[in-house]
């Protein structure tokens, strides 16, 4: 079971997308320096597909559904997933953030346009920090470029540091 605590539009978890994000929680990795150490509890409501409907629903003009975590079933979250890109009249981008160090090997891999991975690490620091440890990749059918491949992932890490040249 998934439950969420917070769930928000924002535009900077996804680049050049407008996002519904919501923070799942029952987090397992338990990141020493963790931000937000309140999603390592099992708090919050649980995210149902009728739940789901009803934060998509009010919250329209999205572009993007950016789940923060759900490690804890990622069957659940897959099937939350399939259900999203069935609905034509929802957004047809999906985000995922995970703490794990690799994308995972799972069939939620197939729903995704989007997939932050790792663990925070002080000593690294966080996706806008170009020595960061974590990896946000993008599938090449979102990249608007001719040569990407549309079913693989592509780092786009750099799109959350700042250009030097432009400040």
């Amino acid at each position: 079971m998934l439950k969420y605590t917070t769930a928000q539009v924002t535009f900077s978890e996804v680049p050049d997308e407008i996002s519904l994000t919501i923070e799942l929680s029952n987090c397992p990795y338990h990141c020493p320096e963790c931000h937000s150490k309140h999603l390592w509890d099992d708090i919050g409501t649980e995210l149902t597909k009728e739940e789901l409907t009803k934060l998509i629903d009010s919250n329209k003009g999205c572009t993007c559904i950016c789940f923060m975590g759900g490690d804890n079933d990622l069957d659940e979250l897959t099937r939350l997933c399939s259900y999203v890109l069935c609905k034509p009249d929802y957004p047809r981008r999906i985000c995922w953030y995970t703490g794990a160090d690799k994308i995972p090997d799972h069939a939620l891999i197939s729903y995704l346009s989007y997939i932050k991975i790792g663990p925070y690490k002080s000593e690294f620091g966080p996706l806008n920090d170009p020595n960061t440890n974590q990896k946000f990749y993008a599938r090449g059918s979102v990249l608007n470029k001719m040569d990407a491949n549309p079913h693989m992932f592509y780092d786009i890490t750099n799109k959350f540091w700042k250009n030097d040249s432009n400040i």
